[in-house]
């Protein structure tokens, strides 16, 4: 099997836009046994994949790829089968599956979609906004009632495009979209705790040092927040399990800025109310390695890619 961790030759902290594996680097879609503590790769590609999800009758796997979305067995037998969407295109990284696993969501050129399991032709979620107040949308997370949508809504702020990112709701059929947070903000990753209450999210309120990225959850109701991590390392992309007990997240090394793609990385597991967390898997990836929800439906297991070299 090809180390995971193994980066010889390879461009290190490349931007998270980056479109394309670099040469002599493959793409491994990987599950993590957290009984065993194995891995299995489904997987092994020239061709970028990103973000796993796991499709909630167990058979399959959902990932993005070439700006479509594409789905193979979970359990490696088959072929990367791509879903029809209509005419859609420049799917990106940001796509979950509705809690009754008959819907993905997903975002693409800076709208939210919603598409049947199994395909078909995607209807736009996300409002139209003036051409003179530029919109984005990165979808994360979806309501255990599958009645909302949590996304990171972003604006200009000053001369960076994407200098505003919050925290925001919509409704899965469409309508009024409503900003959790606004302002000059970096927040990203919005997901639900299966009880409804908690939003999930990583941020860097708490820090004093730009791109030092933590975890936080924001109770629904009150808007009341608690931060989950507090350490040297970047920690993104909070991603519970099916029970709400524990959640399994993406740390970069100290120092680094946002979540670029090909450096090495831990997925760490933790306590859903925090904690001391646990370093499950070392990797060569980032972007693209674990953007959302990517836990098998009973919970034993999740799946990630890895971007080492070949």
């Amino acid at each position: 099997m090809i180390s995971l961790t193994c980066h010889h030759g390879l461009e290190t902290g490349r931007g998270a836009g980056r479109d394309a594996l670099q040469p002599g680097q493959v793409a491994l879609l990987v599950i993590h046994d957290l009984r065993t503590g194995s891995q299995q790769v489904v997987l092994e590609t020239k061709e970028l994949i990103e973000a796993p999800n796991w499709t909630w009758d167990g058979a399959r796997l959902v990932v993005n790829g070439g700006g479509r979305l594409l789905s193979i067995a979970a359990d490696g037998s088959g072929a990367l089968t791509p879903i029809e969407v209509g005419a859609v295109h420049g799917i990106n990284n940001d796509h979950v599956i509705s809690p009754d696993g008959t819907t993905i969501y997903f975002s693409a050129e800076g709208h939210l979609y919603a598409v049947g399991i199994e395909g078909g032709q995607a209807r736009r979620i996300s409002n139209t906004h003036p051409e003179d107040q530029p919109y984005t949308s990165w979808l994360h997370g979806v309501s255990p009632d599958g009645q909302q949508v949590a996304y990171v809504s972003v604006e200009p702020w000053g001369e960076d495009v994407f200098g505003a990112r919050n925290l925001a709701t919509i409704p899965a059929a469409g309508g009024a979209q409503t900003q959790l947070t606004t302002g000059p903000n970096a927040y990203d990753g919005p997901e639900y705790h299966p009880d409804g209450g908690w939003l999930y999210y990583n941020s860097e309120e708490a820090s004093q040092v730009s791109g030092h990225a933590q975890l936080f959850r924001m109770r629904l109701d009150t808007g009341e927040r608690e931060q989950l991590t507090d350490d040297d390392r970047v920690n993104w992309f909070p991603h519970l399990s099916p029970d709400g007990s524990q959640l399994v997240y993406l740390s970069y090394p100290s120092g680094t800025v946002s979540h670029p793609a090909d450096l090495p990385v831990e997925l760490r597991l933790l306590e859903a109310q925090g904690g001391q967390p646990r370093t499950l898997v070392r990797l060569f990836g980032g972007q693209g390695t674990m953007n959302v929800n990517s836990w098998s439906p009973d919970g034993t297991r999740f799946a990630f890619v890895a971007y080492p070299a070949a």
